[in-house]
């Protein structure tokens, strides 16, 4: 056993994995959504919207398996993490920038991707991932 596996997860990474499962689990439904309402009703383009759908369920898998390797302490798992949540803030952007019902989800989402970076570069979060160690005895 490695000395990451003998000491308790820190609560930052275990929160951090929170945040990228959140935003899975929201790809995904949002995937299935699309999909459902593209195969139940009169999409203009049958063919994009469920391409569509399945594409968003692709890439809730990204953060999917980055909120696994967080809480199992893979180091590999925050590089991902860390592109999901700068790809999030132009999503969120976006939606702030509409006039519509879409502004909460975009100050939700906003949320979500800056409390996930600040996680992700925590000192506490990068030493329980073994990142960062090379040069020490």
């Amino acid at each position: 056993m490695s000395s990451t596996e003998q000491t308790p997860r820190p609560v930052r990474l275990t929160a951090a994995a929170a945040v990228a499962g959140v935003e899975a689990l929201a790809l995904m439904i949002g995937g299935v959504y699309v999909l459902v309402t593209a195969l139940t009703g009169d999409p203009d383009g049958l063919t994009q919207a469920v391409m569509g759908g399945a594409t968003l369920i692709a890439l809730g898998l990204i953060p999917g398996a980055a909120a696994r390797g967080l809480l199992l302490r893979r180091s590999w798992s925050r590089g991902p993490a860390i592109i999901t949540q700068i790809l999030a803030l132009p999503v969120a952007w976006q939606l702030l920038q509409a006039d519509s019902a879409l502004i909460p989800g975009g100050i939700a989402l906003a949320v979500l991707a800056v409390t996930g970076l600040v996680l992700l570069v925590n000192p506490a979060t990068t030493e329980a991932l073994g990142i960062g160690r090379r040069g020490e005895a």
